[in-house]
């Protein structure tokens, strides 16, 4: 049978089908994915479906070496499957019976890496892939022990969002084409393997350990770590990893996790992936965290002691719905990951906490996404901040900004306002049960909200309303303003001090990290050193164990020269690898020559800390300073 007629009855079989997934829908999608401009692969002609993967991991070389079997399923024309690579080094590449294929690998692009040609025919039914990583490999983070929280064995973890899983595993590299996968995996014995996958909860004898994903994903959701970790269980479907100093740390920290699956679940349907785990890593890390299915990597700065910064588990829960379940089919709509996240993340903490907490937590982003809006258009940035991006010739990472998250946040808010809740938690529960294991575009996003709920619901869709947020640049003027009465209370504790009154005096016993973040970004533009003095002594901002707090306390510090805070700042820059934190603080410091030559004196020490995601990002920011 012709390959697109095949694929044309597949779609009209799927759209006759009960809402209900099959497992059979679970494990493949058919769906051949737009072209994506972060890939080298012709999913049209050829397709990976399945990975077998082997590998060992080798901590002295800083490398892996491996074989990636995959199964394909190709066109009737298929003369060649195109793979993604980057720095890898190809030593052969066989098919199902062992027999050697010619391949060829390309020049290297900017960004891309170099694409693998391998020659096959339309009967070819595995390609076999054996290769090594380079030293450099840009999703490897390799560390030596002393840069681990218990300083005795190393450690491994992989960053594979937006297109770095290619300088691990050759492979097509794009959210829009998903594919089930095994894995075995050896490591150093006495160190615990883990992957997003069914993981192992003991470390075992033998530093042999195997893996099975039968639910599709894309690429940059595979994931693997390895270290001195231990497993301890929160709920029936749910645990932590851990290095043995930390893991009842971070125990704590999650304890609620299994409401806050339940309260997801109540909200837009099944958990589709049975265990739902999170792994604690070092603290050079780049991000908040990484919602690698079945296990979400975390950053060690959210274990603050008093379960305040949870609000980031349940955005990496939610991802588990948005992104995926749903997946951006291209890194131009990466807002349909993060926007919706964000809006699944802030009903899922008002479900457990109430309304006047999640409006704290929007009212926080409001306040970023309005600061982000207005440099990045100071920047010449101006298109960057609309929801569709252009990304094309350009790393994808640039699209992570507060737009994606928070625009696309108030923007489906917006909707919900218009709508009615009650209208659109049905429109949502919908649209992830009818895509899941799919590819979604930002047009395709848009019919579906037309036919599915305006239409459904007899209701007028003002399609140039919804395109205004999606293709022009900056904030609408109709953008919903989260209002916390919470934050009006801290703002009347200013006015007193303003007053006044002394820092002791102000009426502080009932606050939450939030209302005291609101508090340091409040701080004016007129305090002086002495005046932070004043509030450093009455409130001990300096030594917060609230990398939040602390990260908006050490901006305030730099710009008003508070030196007292200046060890901190630098212990927290080489022991924090989060790009969150710091990126904004050496934005700061390099506003000065002062402070730029204190900037270049920490990265020096700093920067074998960080991971590849940090270190593009903060060289290119002190390149020409």
């Amino acid at each position: 049978m012709n390959y697109k007629i095949f694929i044309f009855l597949l779609a009209i079989a799927a759209c006759n089908s009960k809402n209900e997934m099959s497992e059979e829908t679970k494990k493949v999608d058919e769906v051949i994915p737009v072209k994506d401009p972060h890939s080298f692969a012709i999913p049209s002609e050829s397709v990976i479906k399945h990975l077998s993967w082997n590998a060992t991991v080798d901590f002295e070389k800083k490398s892996i070496a491996g074989v990636a079997t995959f199964d394909l399923k190709n066109s009737d024309e298929a003369s060649k499957i195109v793979l993604d690579t980057k720095d890898l080094n190809i030593s052969k590449v066989t098919d199902a019976a062992g027999n050697e294929l010619a391949f060829n690998l390309g020049e290297k692009v900017d960004h891309l890496g170099s694409p693998l040609e391998i020659k096959i025919t339309p009967e070819t039914t595995k390609v076999a892939i054996h290769y090594s990583t380079s030293p450099g490999a840009e999703a490897l983070q390799w560390l030596d022990p002393v840069q681990t929280a218990d300083k005795k064995e190393p450690f491994l973890f992989t960053q594979s969002q937006a297109i770095l899983a290619r300088s691990w595993v050759p492979v097509q590299d794009s959210p829009g084409i998903r594919f089930t996968y095994d894995a075995e995996v050896t490591v150093p014995k006495g160190l615990m393997a883990l992957m997003s996958a069914e993981n192992p909860t003991e470390t075992n004898d033998t530093g042999v350990y195997t893996f099975k994903m039968d639910q599709a994903i894309p690429a940059y959701l595979l994931a693997l770590a390895v270290g001195d970790l231990e497993f301890k269980r929160i709920g029936a479907r749910s645990g932590v990893y851990a290095e043995p100093s930390v893991v009842e740390k971070a125990a704590y920290e999650f304890g609620e996790l299994e409401q806050m699956i339940s309260a997801a679940e109540e909200l837009y349907g099944p958990y589709q992936w049975e265990e739902y785990d999170i792994i604690v890593l070092p603290p050079s890390f780049p991000f908040g965290g990484m919602e690698n299915p079945r296990l979400t990597f975390a950053t060690p700065t959210i274990l603050a002691g008093d379960r305040s910064l949870t609000s980031l588990v349940a955005h990496e829960l939610a991802h588990s719905w948005s992104g995926n379940l749903v997946t951006n089919a291209t890194w131009n709509d990466f807002w349909l990951n993060e926007g919706f996240t964000v809006y699944f993340e802030q009903r899922i903490m008002e479900k457990l906490y109430g309304r006047a907490y999640s409006e704290m937590l929007a009212s926080l982003s409001a306040q970023d996404l309005k600061t982000e809006v207005e440099e990045m258009i100071a920047d010449g940035l101006e298109s960057d901040t609309r929801l569709k991006l252009e990304l094309e010739g350009r790393n994808p990472d640039d699209g992570v900004t507060s737009i994606a998250y928070d625009k696309g946040y108030l923007f489906l808010r917006s909707i919900e306002e218009e709508v009615g809740r009650e209208r659109f938690d049905a429109f949502l529960k919908m649209y992830f049960n009818d895509n899941a294991f799919k590819g979604m575009t930002t047009e395709g996003f848009l019919d579906r909200l037309e036919k599915d709920l305006y239409k459904k619901n007899n209701l007028t869709f003002n399609r140039e309303k919804a395109e205004e947020w999606i293709y022009q640049p900056g904030l609408p003027s109709t953008a919903p303003t989260p209002k916390s009465d919470k934050f009006a209370m801290v703002d009347a504790e200013w006015e007193k001090l303003k007053g006044g009154a002394t820092p002791l005096d102000l009426n502080t016993s009932e606050w939450s990290s939030h209302e005291w973040l609101h508090f340091v970004r409040s701080i004016p533009e007129d305090y002086t050193a002495e005046d932070m003095k004043m509030l450093d002594t009455a409130f001990k901002f300096t030594d917060t164990g609230n990398s939040e707090v602390l990260t908006a306390w050490l901006i305030k510090s730099i710009s008003k020269n508070y030196t007292p805070a200046y060890d901190r700042l630098e212990n927290f820059l080489i022991n924090t690898g989060r790009r969150k934190f710091l990126m904004p603080l050496y934005e700061e410091m390099i506003k000065t020559e002062k402070g730029t030559a204190m900037a270049k004196e920490i990265y020096a020490k700093a920067r074998p800390n960080y991971h590849f995601v940090s270190t593009n990002s903060i060289d290119a920011l002190l390149e020409n300073k």
